[in-house]
């Protein structure tokens, strides 16, 4: 026994090594949204427009500056003559130092800088959505490989039991070729069905392994951890009135709230191009320190430290007349903002109608599918009988099987295929899809 389980870790090292873990849909988008590396890049925007956002406070702040500058110069010829006067003697050599200290503060510039932080607040907060869409973009994303997976599983489950069964009736069908009941040929042709249902088991296989190493990586969890998932009821969705979606949608959607802040924007710079007709006021005190000497703190009256202060109030008159060519510009820009809006609309409206439609469509064929079930479950049993009194032939036998089955595939494609349908109804609403 000891030799057997030293030999299985040897052929198959991950056997011991993958990790088991079933998860609701819920749980899935819950780790997926805490892992995703496309929310870590949004809201990296998020900061940089932060960022962004403080660099336009920091223009409010007053501009101060502080400079200091030394000069040494050498005078070969330092004897000027000026006509027949007194020749002018000048040093052989001279130092200088100048130092500045200036402070500016501006006053008033037609609000330019108001409107200019509460522009970057909306910006801001556009960057703030786009992480909210990225989460809604994510979460569908783990909801579709979720279901696929949910899919692969439960086909899988219905193939056992198909083979399970078959295996039965090959036992049954041998008996009765050593009987004399049926033909060599009617074995061969079960032992093929047998082989068909066990080639698409093998694909179930490869795909769920495609799947799950997919979702694995979306999740943010080790690659060899193998996901099992819950069971689906889509009797327990939320039913509400279409236009209850649709009021949610308009109400709730990133985009509109995104563009509603997009004309904010424009609004503010059209503001502030107005403000360009403005005159603009300063004021600022600067300091001086001029010292003719070479050593930087000289003895007795030998440097001289002049202080002013004032303001300064600047007027460009022709913005008067040239401004209003930019003000019509940014107006033809909120404009479009304004028609992208209506467009939008439009297609949210048409968004919600499909998503809902193909929800109500997707619960009938459920109801549909279930009563196909029946009636499959009906003729396999009335095949098996007429089979067992060799009233019915194999193929019959086999056909009735192979409907029986593929229906219970059906049913349960069918489900994940509502669930998926109910959580686009659900984004197309502005609706959270891990409620």
């Amino acid at each position: 026994m000891l030799g057997f389980l030293l030999l299985l870790i040897a052929t198959n090292p991950l056997a011991f090594s993958q990790e088991l873990k079933t998860l609701s849909i819920n749980e899935a988008i819950s780790l997926g949204l805490s892992n995703s590396k496309t929310l870590q890049l949004s809201r990296s925007r998020v900061e940089k427009a932060i960022s962004v956002y403080n660099q336009t406070l920091d223009k409010a702040l007053p501009s101060i500056k502080a400079n200091a500058i030394y000069n040494h110069a050498e005078i070969p010829n330092n004897v000027l003559e000026i006509g027949s006067g007194n020749p002018i003697t000048l040093p052989k050599r001279a130092d200088a130092i100048l130092g500045t200290f200036s402070i500016e503060e501006l006053i008033f510039a037609g609000n330019k800088l108001k409107y200019a932080k509460e522009s970057t607040d909306l910006l801001k907060k556009i960057a703030e959505l786009d992480v909210d869409k990225s989460k809604e973009d994510v979460s569908l994303a783990i909801v579709n490989s979720y279901l696929s997976l949910y899919k692969l599983d439960n086909s899988k489950v219905v193939i056992n039991q198909n083979l399970t069964a078959l295996d039965t009736q090959l036992k049954q069908t041998n008996r009765f070729f050593e009987q004399g009941l049926v033909t060599k040929n009617d074995v061969l042709r079960l032992q093929l069905q047998r082989s068909n249902v066990e080639l698409t088991g093998l694909d179930i296989d490869k795909n769920r392994n495609i799947v799950n190493y997919n979702l694995d990586i979306l999740l943010g969890l080790n690659e060899s951890t193998i996901l099992k998932t819950d069971n689906i009821n889509v009797a327990d969705n939320q039913k509400i009135a279409f236009k209850s979606y649709l009021d949610s949608a308009l109400n709730s959607r990133v985009e509109i709230k995104q563009i509603d802040y997009r004309a904010a924007v424009n609004d503010k710079n059209i503001l502030s191009i107005k403000a360009d007709r403005l005159p603009i006021l300063g004021a600022g005190a600067n300091a001086y320190y001029l010292n003719p000497n070479g050593a930087f703190i000289p003895s007795g009256n030998q440097f001289v430290t002049p202080l002013t202060i004032g303001a300064t109030l600047s007027w460009n008159i022709s913005n008067l007349f040239t401004n209003k060519n930019k003000v019509a510009e940014a107006t033809f820009e909120k404009n479009e903002t304004l028609v992208n809006k209506s467009i939008l609309i439009d297609n949210i409206k048409l968004d919600v109608n499909r998503n809902y439609e193909s929800y109500l469509q997707s619960i009938k064929k459920i109801d549909v599918i279930d009563a196909s079930i029946n009636q499959a479950q009906e003729n396999n049993k009335i095949v098996v009988s007429k089979y067992q009194n060799s009233i019915a032939s194999i193929t019959d036998r086999i056909d009735a099987d192979t409907q029986l089955f593929q229906a219970k595939i059906n049913l349960e494609i069918a489900k994940a295929d509502a669930q998926i349908a109910y959580y686009n109804l659900l984004r197309s609403a502005g609706i959270q899809l891990n409620r």
